[in-house]
């Protein structure tokens, strides 16, 4: 019998360090590829053409169906690294993979391809360790490859309106009560602005009211002037809108003022953010992802209160890399995390907890009502709306909790903060249906703020706080599809 009709049958206890079933384009490239480490390579394939090709290219090749179960007679496990399965039939490759999984050891890792998400978890099922799947590989490498472009074109761009606006003053606008992402991104901003001669400062309106923010903004010494009301604006010949897109909305910008700048990721739904320069990308889990790209692309030097300072605000926007998280965050944070000051960061995570903030938590458990698998609280007037996500994370953990949604009230308004882990739920949206353009957000994480309008004639506190509780949650879970207890007596 010539070389490569080679059958199974005449296979007397093969010896391979990798075994490879399926021998056509993605079998041959990996088989290639893997002759550099220097072990034995085994190829199985239903197609005469095919094991000839391979033994020409010196390749220990047979002829053999994948799918046989007597196959694994003819094989020696004591050397065996890996079975890969990379035929082009996925019915083959599920039979392949439940045939070898039960008579190789723990230690051995059997990775499968297939054609699509379907039979990727049949291939699961039958006991594949790893499986992938080539055309969603190829269109995240196009992707990741249009990202990379995208980001050049935008650098490219901003480069050129910084270079066309020497010697200007920047007002870089944060949205109000700024959180590390916010505050992180408008201080890498000044920088690259620096190497431009623009001179800047960092705008906010509202508090800083988290210890952690606090405590981010003091020992980083990042500047950061309040607004003390719209006549702020005049002084400067240019402003930017840093993590957050539409004026009016979450700022104290007027609608309809003329912008140079807006660079977030947030959605807004069918707002069109409007400005000289905009750069908003919603596939990415923080404004300052975007903002550390900026700083590579041009060359800016990063020192390490910044570095630290972006690599908190892509932790925290990002729940610790556990919320929105995309390979560009952890490219950024990988490029951030050598060039930051980690004392200063290890102070940043590690203060107290203010006494509000526990009230707020206190608040927001005892007030709770569950509606099937949502959460909602209403912890009633607050001092510190920063008090609202932190009890909103922490409640989702609780058994049988995908959905939480915690409202206080504030200076003539309602704020509201929800959280999910519901992968069927995009919270942002469920937010914008429910109370309307100031509302938004991420599908794990969205806000709104609402004014108290008619309800601020309310005779007493208590009659306030609950026509905002029936209003919240009742506009809230029909958002969602749901009804509370209460519309069911």
């Amino acid at each position: 019998m010539p070389p490569a009709q080679k059958s199974v049958d005449s296979v007397k206890k093969l010896k391979p360090g990798y075994l490879i079933l399926g021998g056509g384009i993605i079998g041959f490239a990996v088989a290639k590829d893997l002759r550099k480490n220097e072990k034995e390579i085994i190829v199985f394939d239903v197609d005469k053409a095919r094991v000839e090709t391979l033994r020409q290219d010196g390749f220990n090749a047979f002829l053999g169906d994948i799918s046989d179960p007597t196959l694994v007679n003819s094989i020696d496990f004591k050397n065996l690294i890996c079975v890969a399965v990379l035929s082009s039939d996925d019915n083959a490759n599920i039979k392949a993979v439940s045939n070898f999984k039960p008579v190789v050891s723990e230690s051995v890792r059997i990775i499968a391809r297939a054609s699509d998400g379907l039979k990727k978890e049949e291939l699961v099922a039958a006991g594949a360790n790893y499986v992938f799947v080539p055309p969603k590989i190829v269109s995240n490498t196009v992707v990741e490859y249009l990202d990379m472009m995208e980001t050049k074109h935008s650098g490219n761009r901003l480069a050129s309106w910084l270079e066309d606006h020497r010697g200007i003053k920047l007002g870089i606008i944060l949205h109000d009560n700024p959180d590390p992402d916010a505050i992180s991104s408008g201080f890498a901003l000044m920088e690259i602005a620096k190497k431009y001669g623009v001179s800047t400062e960092i705008l906010y309106d509202g508090k800083i009211g988290h210890h952690e923010n606090k405590a981010f903004i003091n020992l980083l010494s990042i500047p950061m002037t309040k607004i003390t009301g719209v006549d702020c604006y005049d002084r400067y010949d240019k402003l930017a809108m840093i993590d957050c897109s539409i004026p009016g909305v979450n700022n104290s910008v007027p609608a309809g003022k003329h912008l140079g700048i807006i660079i977030d990721h947030h959605s807004h739904g069918d707002i069109e953010p409007n400005a000289e320069f905009v750069d908003v990308r919603t596939n990415v889990g923080s404004s300052a992802t975007i903002l550390t790209k900026y700083l590579q692309q041009m060359d800016v030097t990063v020192s390490k209160e910044l570095a630290a300072a972006l690599l908190y605000g892509i932790r925290t926007d990002t729940n610790d890399f556990r919320r929105n998280t995309t390979s560009a965050d952890f490219a950024a944070a990988s490029f951030l995390h050598p060039l930051s000051d980690h004392d200063l960061l290890a102070q940043v995570e590690t203060p107290s907890m203010s006494v509000e903030t526990l009230d707020v938590l206190g608040d927001a458990i005892r007030n709770r009502e569950v509606v099937g698998t949502c959460l909602l609280s209403n912890v009633g007037v607050i001092r510190n709306r920063d008090a609202l996500p932190q009890a909103a994370d922490y409640l989702l953990t609780m058994e049988g909790i995908s959905t939480t949604v915690i409202f206080g009230i504030m200076d003539d308004n309602i704020y509201v903060s929800a959280r999910n882990d519901d992968i069927r739920v995009h919270l942002g949206d469920v937010m914008r249906q429910a109370f309307g353009e100031n509302a938004g957000g991420h599908p794990t994480a969205a806000g709104a703020k609402i004014s108290l309008g008619v309800f601020s004639s309310a005779k007493d506190k208590h009659t306030l706080q609950k026509l905002v509780e029936e209003s919240v949650v009742k506009r809230f879970l029909m958002a969602m599809g749901m009804e509370s207890d209460d519309d069911d007596e």
